[in-house]
This record gives C-alpha cells, sequence and structure tokens, in this order.
C-alpha cells in the first residue's frame, strides 16, 4: 500500500518522522540516518528537519521534569519552541550531542503532531 504523504519523503526524511515518532532526544536521529549524513554536520540537517516542522508534522520541544501520578520522577517534552526561534537552536552544535551529564532535562527532542500522528506508516 503506498501512502502519498510520506512516499516522498527522503531516508533523511523519515529519520527525523522515526525520531519523533519514538520521542527521542534529537541526538537519537544520528542512528537512523544514512551516510553521509550520519557523519556530516549538524547544519546539514537543519534543512531537512525545518520543511517537517513547517508541514506541521514535527514539534522541536525541550524535555522538562514530570512527576508521575505515582510520584516517581521522569521527563516530557515542554511546549514547543516557536518557528522563529528554531534556527538560531539548531544552529548550536551542542543541541545535536547527547549531554554529558547523562541527563536528559532540557535536551531538544522531536514529537508528532497531531497531523503527523494521523500519517498512515
Amino acid at each position: 500500500m503506498s501512502y502519498t504523504a510520506t512516499d516522498q519523503l527522503s531516508s533523511a526524511e523519515r529519520a527525523f518522522m522515526i525520531n519523533a515518532t519514538e520521542i527521542d532526544i534529537l541526538p537519537g536521529v544520528w542512528g537512523d540516518l544514512d551516510e553521509p549524513l550520519r557523519s556530516g554536520p549538524a547544519s546539514a540537517l537543519v534543512p531537512i528537519l525545518l520543511p517537517l516542522v513547517d508541514k506541521g508534522w514535527i514539534e522541536v520541544c525541550r524535555l522538562v521534569p514530570w512527576t508521575a501520578p505515582n510520584g516517581s520522577l521522569g521527563e516530557q517534552p515542554g511546549p514547543p519552541i516557536p518557528r522563529q526561534d528554531l534556527p538560531a537552536v539548531l544552529a548550536d552544535a551542542e543541541n545535536w550531542e547527547y549531554p554529558r551529564s547523562g541527563t536528559w532535562l532540557g535536551c531538544l527532542t522531536l514529537t508528532l503532531t497531531e497531523a503527523g500522528q494521523s500519517i498512515p506508516r
């Protein structure tokens, strides 16, 4: 079966969609990329990610603290970063690396929007 919305996606765009489906932190996308993007600079990925945001399929958020109903602590995506701020945020190479501290709070994460979730895969 063919799905028009995703038929035209490149493998790199699919990697971002996978990352958003998994609500993984942004550096997680590296593992889903093919060469030469996998070993290239993060700046080469920004023009791939932003059109997916512009289509309304993906949001870029920072992880914020969360407390589960049972009282255990964790993280969840915070509010989406405004589109006009994304170029500057994504230009910071540190946002594309796993944190040295081991904590993911404050890290960028991708999430599917309601429109992105409705795309058949």
